[in-house]
């Protein structure tokens, strides 16, 4: 396999000249509702981009040990260079092969996210009332904290995100993401989009050579055209995401999932026709 350092820049197409791709994992690359859940054109793709030093990062709403079950359970046959999780932190294969944190973001994060949390008392317990009392809505929690929630359906998460859009205001920084009919509390200043600006810098991959994919609301901080110039979302992504995309100069692809994704590559020039062809 070709070195795939950051120190080694990559050859690239002439159409996009991408050395980073950063896609989200469920919805967006993985459809559990079909099979296959991913597209071989997709693996084809994402091989001739490694062979061109093209890193792939999975940027997730999932935890570590959760991506890791994953992506063993799937039998991806190219594994990612990068997990960016819970839509916030940064990891890279260590020596030993294993996840680790890469450089001190994760200590920073964790840390801004104890200090935001001390100031949300009264929010979190405000809105630990709200859920008990206004909806069916099931608390989240990471010991005795509250981290986030699920709804019972996508309609009561709608008017669960009004409350929270409105309530989150009072405490400066304190923010939410949205996936699906789930909702995990957060600091401002770390996202998927921040998480995946952080890996460009520790790998010295510029704006320009970054493309981004995603399919729902938690993606939104990635697709803005903020931290990647190229961004592309499948068919099946929500509404605000197709918005978002269409308004950074991206592409909407029609396919669903990973044939989306491979449409969008193609549509950019990010792959050769060769490389599709079976």
């Amino acid at each position: 396999m070709p070195d795939s350092s950051p120190l080694t820049p990559p050859r690239t197409t002439p159409n996009c000249p991408i050395r980073l791709l950063s896609t989200d994992f469920d919805g967006t690359v993985v459809n559990h509702d079909t099979p296959p859940p991913v597209v071989p054109e997709f693996f084809a793709a994402l091989a001739e981009m490694r062979a061109r030093g093209v890193l792939w990062a999975v940027n997730t709403g999932r935890v570590l040990w959760h991506i890791e079950e994953g992506l063993q359970e799937l039998k991806f046959p190219i594994e990612p260079d990068y997990v960016l999780t819970s839509e916030r932190e940064v990891f890279h294969r260590g020596p030993d092969g294993r996840w680790q944190d890469f450089g001190d973001w994760n200590v920073r994060c964790a840390a801004a996210h104890d200090a935001l949390f001390s100031k949300a008392d009264t929010l979190l317990a405000d809105i630990e009332a709200y859920l008990a009392t206004h909806t069916r809505a099931h608390p989240i929690y990471e010991g005795a904290r509250l981290i986030g929630l699920a709804a019972e359906s996508d309609d009561e998460m709608d008017r669960i995100c009004e409350f929270l859009e409105k309530e989150t205001a009072r405490v400066p920084a304190f923010q939410f993401m949205r996936n699906t009919i789930y909702v995990r509390f957060c600091h401002e200043d770390y996202s998927k989009g921040t998480a995946l600006a952080e890996l460009a810098r520790l790998t010295g991959i510029q704006h320009g050579e970054i493309f981004a994919a995603g399919d729902h609301y938690n993606d939104l901080p990635m697709l803005d055209g903020r931290h990647a110039q190229w961004v592309t979302c499948p068919g099946n992504a929500v509404d605000a995401v197709k918005r978002a995309v269409t308004a950074a100069g991206g592409y909407v692809a029609a396919g669903e999932c990973s044939a989306g994704l491979v449409e969008a590559l193609r549509h950019f020039g990010a792959v050769t026709p060769a490389a599709l062809a079976h």
